[in-house]
């Protein structure tokens, strides 16, 4: 047998190479589709023997000879669909109950908030002392009331002995230990009686809203 080239191709008589046919008898040339055009008959052959195994003239030529498929509908947008149309964000809502509430935690958080309104009730008290006793609203009080009595002597009656700075911070700190005391009493026993209440009930239900 006469051998074979390098393209594959056999030499004919007289020394002579025939051209290579342009594709296999039977077939199409081969024939790009844009994207809408109807896909080709079933046994048609798209691509054809061209540089680098791809079709002659179509873009990406090395695809083997392969038929290039209309390009389908491209993914949808996320801003449009189930988000409402106009920019304007979907609400979530969700329907919960508080079933139980632990009294331990309950008991520390009451704590620390009625010590923290203890603080403040103190401090506030002794800043409204001293502006009073600086703008000289207890010298008055206390000249007022000699004037009514009538009496100057040393056993009249002093209002200081009973609004002083000292009796007063000692009665407010009083104030501020009974209300640390008894609201962390009342908080924990208000979350025994919800949780006993909650059984029967159901808790309280909650509707939470969410804007994506």
């Amino acid at each position: 047998m006469p051998p074979v080239g390098q393209g594959g191709a056999q030499p004919g008589y007289g020394g002579q190479t025939p051209p290579a046919p342009s594709g296999p008898p039977g077939f199409s040339q081969p024939t790009t589709y844009a994207k809408g055009q109807p896909t080709p008959a079933r046994g048609t052959r798209t691509g054809g023997p061209g540089p680098q195994g791809g079709a002659p003239g179509a873009p990406g030529g090395q695809g083997g000879g392969q038929a290039r498929r209309p390009g389908g509908p491209g993914p949808a947008s996320s801003g449009g669909g189930g988000g409402g149309g106009g920019g304007t964000g979907r609400i979530r809502k969700a329907r919960l109950r508080i079933t139980k509430a632990d009294p331990w935690s309950v008991m520390k958080v009451s704590f620390l908030l009625s010590l923290a309104v203890g603080v403040i009730v103190i401090v506030a008290s002794a800043v409204l002392w001293m502006t009073l006793d600086g703008l000289g609203v207890f010298d008055s009080l206390t000249s007022t009331l000699k004037d009514v009595t009538g009496t100057d002597s040393s056993g009249a009656f002093n209002l200081m002995d009973y609004i002083g700075f000292g009796k007063v911070m000692m009665f407010t700190t009083l104030i501020a230990v009974v209300d640390v005391v008894l609201m962390t009493a009342l908080s924990t026993l208000a979350a025994f009686i919800y949780n006993t209440a909650a059984g029967f009930t159901g808790g309280i239900e909650l509707t939470l809203a969410e804007e994506d």
